[in-house]
């Protein structure tokens, strides 16, 4: 059987560093080829190089045979019908000014040149099987991070492409998700279109996906293979020191001082009255919730949530995808005004002190700037220590080289350590993380959540940490709510 794909001695250089060296691989139909590894490896770079999307001021070198064509010029052709490529950023990969509905019935009318009545058939099926089907009307910035990976790789996939690329496909989705879309990329190798299988390269830092696919695999640190081989055997017994790492990083093996005064699963702490709340901590309350409920389109996303959160405390919040977790962090901050129920701050908090890290970081960061420029606009405009600059770059694994870049040539994993390092150079007294290490690899993960952890207990900074890993939750926060339940 023959390569669907074949790189040979690939490379891909800016004008002063090499971002990938010497990588080679084969992938074939039926057999899942998962690429592991850390933040700004250049993962990414190689899914964009195959498709045909590198940017210009990227240089590849070496060859690519796809299809049995070697170089083959003008990639646009294959898109759809050959390759399926699901980008690592769904708000941009899909059009903000229509709804997610008719962006995936335009692959069935366009594409495969179904006829009305077939294409809004299959589009209703399609979103039904990926627990869309109330949601077909609605534009992307209405979904939640999760729901939007999810329609993004409806998309993606409607046209029935040999090859399928997923960049960092269960980012943002809770364990059920992430593991029915792990079976959808694994039927694409099993079966394409009711006649042949198809090829699948998947581009991750998620283990446990790389486990479930199976197949081989390739670990990639800073541009360059580390190891290759079947992927149970290499996620199993690791020989290369940095694949133990990776492994190692996950949130089952930490250890850490800071233990939960209360499990999710424990309701009576996550009901604590407020004052309780904060005797406890020893510290002073910075606001007290009782009651909330949030809507969106006259739905009711929870109810009768209560719970305080003081100075230095850390208080996690988990849930299924679209629960409202990012609803409930954007009612705190004043960004959203449908909810009933109140909500009573304690202290006096200053403008610019009361902040969110954002679940999309590419969204919050002009794509054209330098992330030098950011930063000092930044430090001009609130007048800034800029001596704290060199020392959270370090802390949060950041070459300095990097802020030359505007933020469309950085990785999803590093615009994400900058938009913490933004927000840490504010000083906060309320800083809310919406899954903040949800693009970054297990170890640069687990690095970023202690760090955001400690300077948060060191400024006395009240900490809303949103994610879909209860267990990193449980080691890492004081309390933890389980949005689903309410």
């Amino acid at each position: 059987m023959n390569a669907m794909l074949k790189i040979e001695n690939l490379s891909i250089h800016t004008d002063t560093q090499t971002l990938v060296q010497s990588l080679s691989l084969d992938l074939y139909p039926q057999r899942p080829l998962t690429i592991l590894g850390e933040t700004g490896a250049g993962k990414s770079l190689i899914a964009a190089v195959i498709a045909g999307t590198l940017p210009d001021a990227l240089k590849p070198e070496g060859d690519i045979t796809l299809f049995d064509e070697l170089n083959p010029l003008n990639r646009e052709r294959f898109w759809g019908k050959e390759i399926a490529l699901l980008p690592q950023e769904p708000w941009l990969a899909l059009n903000p000014l229509r709804t997610i509905g008719s962006q995936i019935s335009e692959v069935h009318k366009l594409v495969l040149n179904e006829g009305r009545s077939q294409s809004d058939t299959l589009t209703h099926h399609a979103l039904q099987q990926m627990d869309l089907g109330k949601d077909g009307d609605k534009h992307p910035f209405e979904l939640s991070g999760g729901m939007a990976q999810r329609a993004a790789y409806l998309c993606a996939t409607q046209a029935g492409g040999k090859l399928l690329i997923a960049d960092e496909p269960t980012k943002g989705l809770d364990e059920s998700r992430r593991d029915h879309v792990g079976q959808l990329l694994l039927s694409h190798c099993q079966q394409l279109e009711n006649v042949k299988p198809g090829g699948l390269l998947t581009i991750t830092h998620d283990i446990k996906l790389a486990k479930m696919l199976g197949g081989d695999i390739i670990v990639m640190k800073e541009g360059e293979i580390v190891e290759r081989g079947n992927a149970k055997a290499i996620l199993d017994q690791p020989q290369a020191t940095y694949t133990k790492a990776l492994i190692r990083a996950q949130p089952e093996y930490w250890s850490l001082d800071q233990p939960t005064s209360s499990q999710p699963s424990n309701e009576s702490n996550s009901h604590a009255t407020p004052s309780e709340v904060g005797i406890q901590s020893g510290q002073k309350p910075l606001l007290e919730v009782e009651g909330l409920a949030i809507y969106r389109d006259q739905r009711t996303l929870f109810s009768d949530l209560t719970f305080s959160l003081s100075q230095g405390e850390i208080l996690g919040v988990y849930g299924d995808s679209g629960c409202g977790k990012s609803s409930l962090a954007d009612t705190l901050l004043g960004l959203h005004h449908d909810f009933s129920g109140n909500i009573d701050w304690l202290q006096k908090i200053e403008k610019g002190q009361r902040l969110k890290l954002y679940q999309d970081p590419p969204s919050a960061h002009s794509p054209h700037t330098t992330l030098k420029t950011l930063l000092n606009d930044l430090c001009a405009l609130h007048k800034l220590n800029r001596s704290k600059i060199p020392v959270l770059l370090d802390r949060l694994s950041l070459d300095s080289a990097l802020l030359e870049r505007p933020s469309s040539q950085v990785s999803g994993g590093e615009l994400q350590r900058f938009a913490i390092l933004r927000a840490l150079l504010m000083s906060p007294k309320l800083l809310i993380a919406d899954e903040p290490s949800s693009r970054l690899d297990p170890i640069t993960a687990a690095q970023t959540l202690r760090l955001i952890v400690e300077v948060s207990k060191e400024a006395n900074c009240g900490l809303i940490l949103i994610s879909h890993d209860q267990l990193a939750l449980s080691k890492l926060c004081n309390k933890v709510i389980d949005l689903s339940r309410y």
